[in-house]
């Protein structure tokens, strides 16, 4: 059962075709993500399309670890999800893009975050990623995200510069 565990939402001025099409290329938002470092697409998979899987790798200080990722929701234009599981299956979470336009070029892009996590895995991702208070976290980083988002899309310098790796 997913539970949900951090939303965020930014108002970017920007057009939402423009901004979507860097939301739904999580290649593209590696370079903008808390914690996603890198991305590369799998089974021959260039861009996202249903199904299509991708692994990510993610970084919280000086831990990081890999991810398998599958496209589960692409609606053009207005919304993007992929679910995250560990390289042998076991799932972890649900995280999608909605993007809605407000008129006068604007958009609002909301990020939402679930957990899918079986309670008997909690004890070993909580080893993995050193992060105790995970649905915290996640919230920082939504917003971290999204502001980095906002920034890139209305070409200004993010508040926050992405630390070195």
């Amino acid at each position: 059962m997913d539970r949900l565990f951090a939303r965020g939402t930014v108002t970017i001025d920007a057009p939402a075709d423009e901004v979507f099409a860097v939301v739904a290329d999580p290649v593209a938002m590696a370079g903008l993500a808390a914690e996603l470092q890198s991305v590369r697409w799998l089974d021959g998979a260039a861009e996202a399309a249903l199904g299509a899987r991708f692994e990510g790798l993610n970084r919280h200080g000086r831990r990081s670890w890999r991810t398998v990722c599958e496209v589960v929701e692409l609606r053009p234009g207005r919304s993007f999800g992929y679910d995250v599981a560990t390289g042998f299956g076991v799932p972890i979470s649900r995280w999608r893009y909605d993007v809605e336009p407000a008129g006068d070029g604007t958009c609002v892009v909301t990020e939402t975050n679930w957990a899918r996590i079986p309670v008997w895995f909690v004890p070993l991702a909580l080893a993995v990623t050193g992060t105790i208070n995970r649905p915290a976290l996640n919230r920082a980083n939504i917003a971290t995200t999204l502001d980095r988002l906002k920034a890139r899309m209305e070409n200004r310098p993010s508040e926050e510069a992405r630390p070195a790796s």
